[in-house]
């Protein structure tokens, strides 16, 4: 899963990026409106996490010409102030949640997890594809009810994989939302992280899609496969 936070207080964009990328994600950031709607123009996000108040351009404009251009990306939205009306603002332009500051940790892990989830089609915070389960709130993943192991990339895949199953995504999609924007992204290592998770799940649950990528689909409910 790869997000961006778009704060201007460089301290807290730090604690929300550190905060992220130790449950796995990949995170991009910005400390101003026009770098962060240029980020999310340009680069796909599996959600965004943007401060009402900032330079250059602010929250609101930046959410209202991402909706007006197409991205539909879920976007938290946070805001110090108090007044009801910025509130609505935010959502009006498009915002899916908001949070005030301050806040705790948790709760945008919590929010963004949940924004994520619900984007994809999924309800509960536990994910599963047969006998597959992905805890969105642990990153953890068993198979039979037993735990599997997984490196931070093979856990990125497939969580990204888990919450789109059944659908064909290409090697370049799959790359996209493996690595933040400054890493020298190469989309044959996909094939790498690929075959490693089918040998910790018996070569089960991931379809190659010939030409076209992979599927994630429980045993049994499978096609073309390689």
């Amino acid at each position: 899963m790869r997000i961006l936070v778009i704060e201007d207080d460089k301290d807290l964009n730090r604690q929300l990026v550190e905060a992220f990328e130790e449950i796995g994600y990949a995170v991009d950031k910005a400390f101003d409106g026009e770098e962060g709607h240029f980020l999310g123009d340009t680069e796909p996000y599996d959600a965004v996490i943007l401060d009402i108040g900032l330079p250059e351009m602010d929250g609101i404009t930046v959410i209202e010409k991402w909706r007006r251009e197409g991205r539909n990306m879920p976007v938290l939205m946070l805001t110090a102030r108090d007044r009801w009306n910025d509130k609505v603002s935010g959502i009006d332009a498009g915002a899916d949640d908001y949070v005030t500051k301050p806040f705790h940790i948790e709760e945008i892990l919590a929010r963004v997890r949940s924004l994520i989830r619900r984007s994809a089609g999924h309800a509960a915070s536990e994910i599963t594809c047969g006998s597959l389960m992905l805890d969105t709130r642990t990153s953890k993943v068993t198979l039979d009810g037993n735990p599997i192991k997984l490196t931070s990339h093979e856990l990125r895949l497939l969580s990204y994989m888990m919450h789109h199953q059944e659908k064909v995504l290409s090697r370049t999609e799959l790359t996209e939302h493996l690595y933040d924007q400054d890493f020298d992204r190469d989309s044959n290592t996909i094939e790498v992280f690929i075959g490693r998770l089918r040998k910790k799940f018996n070569g089960e649950f991931i379809e190659t899609v010939r030409g076209l990528g992979y599927r994630l689909i429980a045993p049994g409910n499978g096609g073309e496969a390689a």
